[in-house]
């Protein structure tokens, strides 16, 4: 296993390392053999072994009709990756000459960009994406925080405030008011973050996160299982642009401002 994976990380296909290495095995070999050596369909083999033949890697002879093929010595792999290397300094220094041009190409491409999330692991993946844009000192910011939650969602928020604590950034979050008094204790008690309540009682069933250039829209849309039951199912919307952020930060600057802190 250890060699097929470092002779993958050479630049082989999985199927390429396998039958490599069934050559290197069985030594000057028809397909048959190779195919029950190294486990590949018999409908690719061929397809393969010509792989590494162009790669330098195999090569055949003709024995009464019947091809036999052979491995190549193995330091033919080292040519092999000084070959791409070679490929790739070129294709480097090809794309570096373009970068004024596809810079200016950039520029025009709406920036824009919209994600939807559907359930759980859709809403824990739309909220990942504050730790790749998030650092030491940065801050986000959320309003409208929905004071019913699944409890699922109150012990992930546990989880990541400690999380957030070790990356070393800030959050203010606005709950809605209605919210137990004991939430908004234990998001007080973290570092680095502060909990109040929104300073108008409205009813908000999504609420906002806003960080950098991303807006975060989250909710839990009601649907129906097999059985008929209502069903909380979570649906997070990302949007990616600096406008719409520096719009929706401006309204939770302006709740803030109007908000009190929290007192038990």
């Amino acid at each position: 296993m250890l060699q097929l994976e470092s002779i993958q990380q050479a630049g082989l296909t999985e199927g390429e390392a396998k039958v490599y290495l069934a050559l290197l095995k069985l030594g000057s070999s028809t397909s048959g053999p190779i195919i029950e050596e190294s486990g590949v369909a018999n409908s690719i083999v061929y397809r393969i072994l010509n792989s590494l033949i162009e790669k330098g890697l195999a090569s055949y002879i003709v024995k009464e009709k019947t091809k036999y093929f052979k491995a190549a010595d193995p330091k033919k792999i080292i040519d092999f990756i000084e070959q791409k290397k070679e490929l790739l300094d070129e294709n480097k220094k090809s794309i570096e000459s373009m970068l004024p041009q596809l810079l200016a190409m950039s520029s025009q491409i709406d920036e824009t960009n919209v994600q939807i999330f559907e359930g759980f692991n859709g809403f824990l993946s739309a909220w990942e994406l504050c730790y790749t844009k998030l650092k030491k000192g940065d801050e986000y910011h959320s309003f409208g925080v929905y004071p019913l939650q699944e409890e699922r969602f109150h012990l992930f928020w546990k989880r990541d405030h400690k999380r957030r604590e070790k990356m070393g950034f800030k959050g203010k979050i606005l709950f809605n008011q209605g919210t137990d008094k004991e939430t908004l204790i234990n998001r007080n008690n973290y570092r680095g973050c502060e909990a109040r309540y929104m300073p108008i009682n409205i009813k908000t069933p999504a609420w906002f996160v806003v960080y950098k250039d991303i807006t975060n829209i989250s909710l839990q849309t009601r649907t129906f299982d097999k059985h008929g039951i209502i069903t909380k199912k979570p649906l997070s919307i990302v949007i990616l642009n600096q406008e719409i952020a520096d719009t929706f930060e401006a309204y939770f600057q302006n709740l803030w401002k109007k908000s009190k802190p929290f007192k038990p």
